[in-house]
């Protein structure tokens, strides 16, 4: 079968499908991968031997360019732009199996790239799976709808069943315009509920079940496989493993893509020494730097990750989908400053589980910080992560690849 997965996104959209493809490539498919062509992701799929074929843009220039201009553009103008240029790169990559067009899409990340996927889909005949890898955008009448900007969900209304039926009309208004228009210039005819013609009533869930259950629902045939974790077999750099052996364990500061990296990670940096602990300091995307030549502090660049938790501490960051689930795998506590997106439905679960802190509000202070790492760091939270280890599910990328090839 060949098989086409497309994203657009930062490492946690694009790593997930890398580790899918890989699955579904042992199993006998033709399987690649339509994502954002960034350096390091072209240097992953390489290294993989899967086939990496271009979105619209780089994501890293995607989010220089946007940044300067938030705020500025509409965000329906924003995503009406997003899915006329990932539409054309999707339609070429249907194309690209030598010479044959692919048979099926999986199709994740930012919401009006997979609205264009979709699309490509429907306008060459391909089947369409889409993959969430958070369950809380999918309409549940146990949680709220997310709520985009200048659509602030109605005073007093808590009945979440009729705030998701609002969203479908408030993401027909963020996304419907663009959507349709685009159809038009395809000649495909208009869709009048833009959320579930993306999501469909059959999404994969690729989440793990312990730290983001779904309860299963009549008008939702969801399948939750687990959270699609590559096989990491990368040895710790020596110079890393020499700082680890030297001392007590580290706490871990990083904060992925985020752009307030630098003003996070710094108080961060200050907090975890004021509690007598050393620091390992993730360079990520925002190229953080040491604030000064201390032997109790060292930076890493990209690590294998699944390797490293088992020897920290503690993890501080921003509660991106796989960081959470790496750091539950690992069995240590966690502190999540939850910035946007999914991030805020991770430190909730991170914190009713009792395996970490949830920081209230993306903008920490010092004391704000100590008082969660200080919850995060006590006897019974580290037990308690530690218990859970054993319960995440590690296979998720295996059980998707055989669903999608056998089960559907």
């Amino acid at each position: 079968m060949r098989v086409l997965l497309t994203t657009f996104g930062s490492r946690g959209d694009v790593q997930p499908l890398l580790a899918v493809a890989r699955a579904l490539r042992e199993m006998g498919a033709d399987a690649r991968v339509c994502a954002p062509p960034d350096a390091e992701f072209a240097r992953l799929f390489a290294e993989a031997d899967v086939p990496l074929l271009p979105a619209f843009a780089t994501v890293r220039e995607w989010i220089a360019e946007m940044l300067p201009k938030r705020g500025t553009i509409p965000l329906p103008t924003l995503a009406a732009q997003v899915m006329a240029a990932q539409y054309e790169a999707v339609s070429a990559a249907v194309q690209c199996f030598d010479g044959k067009k692919c048979e099926l899409m999986v199709s994740t990340g930012l919401f009006s790239a997979g609205a264009a996927a979709r699309s490509v889909a429907e306008k060459y005949g391909v089947n369409y799976v889409h993959a969430a890898y958070c369950p809380m955008f999918l309409p549940s009448p146990w949680q709220r709808p997310f709520e985009y900007p200048g659509h602030a969900h109605p005073p007093g209304v808590t009945d979440n069943r009729v705030l998701w039926e609002r969203d479908v009309h408030v993401m027909n208004e963020v996304f419907g315009t663009g959507l349709n228009a685009l159809r038009r210039e395809h000649g495909l005819p208009p869709v009048d509920n833009v959320r579930d013609y993306v999501f469909t009533h059959r999404p994969l869930i690729a989440a793990d079940p312990v730290l983001a259950p779904w309860r299963t629902l009549p008008h939702i045939d969801a399948v939750q496989t687990g959270a699609w974790l590559p096989s990491d077999q990368r040895p710790l750099p020596s110079d890393l493993l020499s700082f680890l052996d030297a001392g007590t364990p580290p706490v871990y500061v990083g904060f992925g893509s985020m752009p307030v990296a630098r003003t996070h990670a710094r108080t961060a940096i200050d907090v975890v020494r004021a509690q007598g602990h050393r620091v390992l300091l993730a360079r990520g995307w925002a190229d953080l730097q040491l604030p000064d030549d201390g032997d109790d502090c060292f930076l890493v660049g990209e690590v294998n990750q699944q390797s490293l938790f088992s020897r920290v501490a503690a993890i501080v960051h921003h509660g991106g989908a796989g960081t959470t689930t790496v750091a539950a795998l690992a069995g240590r506590p966690q502190v999540i400053v939850p910035q946007l997106g999914d991030q805020p439905y991770w430190a909730g679960r991170v914190r009713d589980l009792g395996i970490g802190a949830a920081h209230e509000g993306a903008m920490p202070t010092a004391e704000s910080l100590h008082a969660a790492l200080r919850h995060a760091l006590e006897p019974g939270t580290c037990a308690r992560a530690a218990s859970i280890a054993d319960s995440i599910r590690t296979d998720g990328s295996l059980r998707a690849a055989s669903w999608l090839l056998g089960s559907r």
